[in-house]
């Protein structure tokens, strides 16, 4: 399982023993960590770095919130928010059903809708 500092705690490590899981998470204290999750732990940061990062970019290109968000309130911003979620999901569906590329173009496809 990989996770972020506040995963590595006494009850997650325990559910994951009990579990038969390999916790994957960031250690708390001095850096360099020299303990022998090191570099599995630096490889799987990276990645969801990587992955997390353009998924950000590519969601809020297509939905232009780089900036404010076009809403006032906190219920108003999370339903836009859960809102851009839910079409970004049902355009990916319809492309891959179609057999479409699922990037190239996207935003395009979701502004002539």
């Amino acid at each position: 399982m990989l996770g972020d500092r506040h995963y590595n705690a006494p009850n997650v490590r325990a559910e994951c023993t009990r579990t038969g899981r390999i916790l994957v998470a960031t250690r708390y204290g001095r850096y360099p960590h020299t303990d022998s999750g090191v570099e599995v732990r630096r490889i799987f940061h990276k990645l969801r770095s990587l992955a997390s990062e353009n998924f950000n970019e590519h969601f809020k290109g297509i939905f232009d919130s780089h900036g404010q968000v076009p809403t006032k309130g906190l219920a108003n911003t999370q339903r836009f928010v859960l809102s851009a979620i839910w079409v970004y999901q049902l355009a990916l569906l319809y492309r891959f059903q179609n057999g479409l590329s699922l990037n190239v173009g996207l935003k395009a496809f979701l502004k002539a809708a």
